[in-house]
């Protein structure tokens, strides 16, 4: 053989080389989130050939990514594959050998969640594929046919399912999104659009003491410029438009640090690569407003096992959360979201940085900080730094049913229900705006309540018309403001349980996912333990019960379920601003026993006036809620005639105040 000849041989031997075969498969997964890996898990175990295909190193998502303090509101709507994930995670703490954890059912170290992704992946023969990102998709008439990556490698799928934080198959396949902020006439949402967040003073004392609570929101009064007249850094001086108008703000982002005062596994915060001291001018102005604050005031520290810790924004107007730097990310190309990474990276690492170094910060701060550092043994290969950049909201499906404030609050049921959801609508601030008197304020941010709601599959299906193979339970259909509650990784699991088995049922019926037998899929959901409709506490409970969710509320009470409950609280503030009044119907005149159940907590108030309403006239009792329950109220006289009322006040109360149930029992004469 010539040279020549070889020359021609080994070109046509790396061309060959070069070109990868199609890879086929009954589902195509893009995104290894928890909801992404939910979802092909659920379809492999109907038999189907799933694949799961992640743009990063890593899978998990941000469960594995750095937020390891699990929001995950009422535990009692989280069940089937998502609770299972959760149960395995907790089964790893089980080692009696093992070193001291603060032990919670949902809580587990990064490291951890990854290896279990791992085992339930490989235990169900999923495909896994990592370090590979969407090039380009094909489409047959309203079909995804096929995907192809970076490395050449094309997917062919009969179903395909965008499970990414971004959307980017999703926005590929052709399917209509939104990004930002809806107004508020669009579908009526109170808290729609343009949001500028309400003065919340904070006294030195409750800034400076060690357990008290933080809020979202501006909590003084900070100049906007410096003494020269300048704009401070992050801060921008725009017009305000109307309150309630739209844009295409989404609220910020930041990563979730996991954090150690353990000496023996700590790694000190590094000095990011581009540090600049003036990005935290305004940070500095907070913390000498407040002589005493504590590092524990200016994030938030999560808890999670072995003596580990989830540092997220406190909701202070300067925290990790980076407001206003993402704005080009939704639909940012590669470089774009890149240079967008690596400043949340800087900005955020700079945060700790300044906290700790800049001599301008008292001394006491300072060595607060440094007590701290990076979890040495998480996120070995990255520097000890988060995987994930905590992507709160991106692009968001127009699907064939958008999720409302309402959906989240007062219509709360409905008929293709396939997953719940129950956190508060939370959105993180969005931007900082100068007020006409020269000061900052924090716009965009609220939290309000939600009840136990019902998730549709409509809102995971796009419109039959745009595409009819492609399920999306992460960058869902919903409104910025219902998004702010959905968006917890519980749901996104949830949500990616029902995507997985809807697939499989699409393909085997050889229909459009819009055209499934949705009642089937619910069978099917619920003999997998998949939680479609919340019995409430309240039900198991003997004579005429009424729990905080059917009272009448006055002023804002925050769902919970810390301590193992499911109730409502007042947040420790606002005393005087809250009620909750129960009118419970009896069925005949007579006596009834008034009880009231409550989950117990050093925290709660000692002194919560509760009143009743009976017969016989008005009367107040004082409650400590630091006591077990359920507590008598006593014996009064009701009417048929007239609902038996007990309205409990937040008024001049010492902590927080809980609302739960409220029971009458008949006494017989």
């Amino acid at each position: 053989m010539n040279l020549k000849s070889i020359i021609v041989l080994a070109l046509v031997v790396a061309l060959a080389l070069s070109v990868r075969a199609d890879e086929r498969y009954d589902v195509v997964v893009y995104g290894g989130t928890p909801g992404g890996i939910v979802t092909a898990i659920a379809a492999a175990r109907e038999g189907a050939a799933a694949v799961v295909i992640e743009p990063t190193k890593h899978i998990g998502g941000m469960v594995a990514g750095g937020l390891s303090h699990t929001d995950s509101g009422n535990p009692a709507v989280i069940g089937g594959i998502a609770h299972e994930f959760f149960a395995r995670a907790d089964a790893k703490y089980n080692d009696p050998d093992k070193t001291k954890h603060s032990r919670n059912f949902w809580f587990s170290e990064p490291h951890v969640a990854e290896q279990v992704f791992h085992e339930m992946l490989r235990e169900a023969g999923v495909k896994l594929v990592t370090g590979q990102k969407l090039k380009s998709v094909t489409r047959h008439a309203p079909h995804v046919t096929s995907i192809a990556m970076t490395d050449g490698t094309v997917y062919r799928g009969k179903m395909f399912v965008d499970a990414t934080y971004e959307g980017d198959l999703m926005a590929r396949a052709g399917v209509k999104y939104i990004v930002g902020r809806e107004g508020r006439a669009d579908y009526g949402e109170l808290q729609a659009g343009f949001y500028p967040a309400p003065l919340r003073p904070r006294t030195v004392e409750l800034m400076a003491k060690p357990g008290s609570t933080y809020t979202h929101g501006t909590p003084t009064n900070l100049p906007a410029r410096d003494a020269s007249g300048k704009l401070l850094w992050g801060v921008t001086d725009k017009p305000w438009p109307a309150p309630g108008t739209g844009d295409r703000l989404v609220q910020c982002y930041n990563f979730r640090v996991i954090a150690t005062p353990r000496k023996d596994n700590q790694v000190p915060f590094p000095k990011p690569k581009n540090y600049d001291p003036t990005h935290y001018e305004l940070l500095l102005q907070l913390v000498l407003k407040y002589p005493g604050i504590r590092f524990e005031k200016l994030v938030h520290t999560g808890a999670v096992p072995n003596d580990k810790y989830d540092l997220n924004a406190s909701g202070l107007i300067f925290g990790t959360d980076y407001w206003g730097a993402n704005t080009d990310y939704p639909d940012g190309d590669d470089a774009t979201r890149a240079r967008i990474w690596q400043d949340h990276v800087d900005y955020v690492q700079g945060f700790f940085w300044f906290l700790g170094h800049d001599e301008r910060v008292p001394q006491e701060l300072r060595d607060q900080v440094n007590a701290w550092g990076l979890a040495k043994d998480e996120f070995t290969d990255n520097n000890h730094w988060p995987y994930a950049l905590y992507v709160r909201e991106a692009r968001r499906m127009l699907g064939a049913y958008v999720m409302r404030q309402q959906d989240c609050q007062t219509d709360i049921t409905k008929p293709d229900a396939i997953a719940m959801g129950s956190f508060i609508l939370d959105s993180h601030a969005l931007q900082r705006l100068v007020t006409p008197d020269g000061n900052v304020i924090d716009e965009g941010n609220f939290d309000g309540p939600t009840k136990p709601y019902q998730i549709p599959y409509r809102s995971i299906t796009p419109k039959p018309e745009q595409c009819r193979n492609l399920l999306v339970p992460v960058c869902m259909s919903a409104t910025h403001v219902a998004y702010g509650s959905i968006r917890m990784e519980p749901q996104y699991m949830a949500m990616g349980h029902a995507a997985g088995l809807a697939a499989v049922m699409a393909l085997r019926a050889d229909k459009a996912v819009q055209d499934i037998d949705v009642p089937a899929l619910q069978v099917k959901l619920h003999e997998q333990e998949q939680v479609l409709a919340l019995v409430r506490p309240s039900s198991k409970l003997p004579g005429i019960v009424m729990d905080a969710e059917d009272a009448r509320l006055t002023g804002n009470w925050i769902s919970s379920n810390f301590g193992g409950g499911s109730y409502r609280h007042d947040h420790n503030e606002e005393k005087g601003k809250k009620s909750a009044r129960f009118e419970l119907k009896v069925p005949a005149d007579g006596r009834y026993e008034v009880r009231f159940l409550y989950t117990a907590y050093a925290n709660r108030a000692t002194n919560v006036p509760i009143t009743v309403e009976s017969a016989d006239g008005l009367k107040t009792i004082q409650m400590n809620q630091r006591k077990p329950s359920p507590v008598s109220l006593g014996i009064y006289r009701f009417t048929a005639a007239k609902p038996a009322v007990v309205t409990v006040s937040n008024e001049g109360t010492d902590g927080y105040v809980v609302i739960e149930v409220v029971q009458l029992l008949p006494v017989t004469p």
